[in-house]
């Protein structure tokens, strides 16, 4: 899936959120997704969970 197409997806599902559920059920559903995304890429190895903790907890930088 090319990222237009991924794009064009996710603001689809965000607008139907939107719509039937209002701003709260949006945030909700971005949230979720975001979620998703994160621990499909760690499951997928493209993204290294442990690193990504400690960039937020300070103890490593991303330079």
């Amino acid at each position: 899936m090319n990222p237009t197409l991924t794009g064009v997806a996710i603001g689809a599902v965000l607008a139907l959120a939107g719509l039937a559920f209002g701003f709260q059920g949006l945030l909700l559903t971005a949230l979720f997704m975001g979620i998703g995304a994160v621990l499909g890429r760690s499951a997928e190895g493209k993204l290294d969970l442990r690193g990504v903790l400690d960039a937020l907890r300070g103890k490593r930088s991303s330079t």
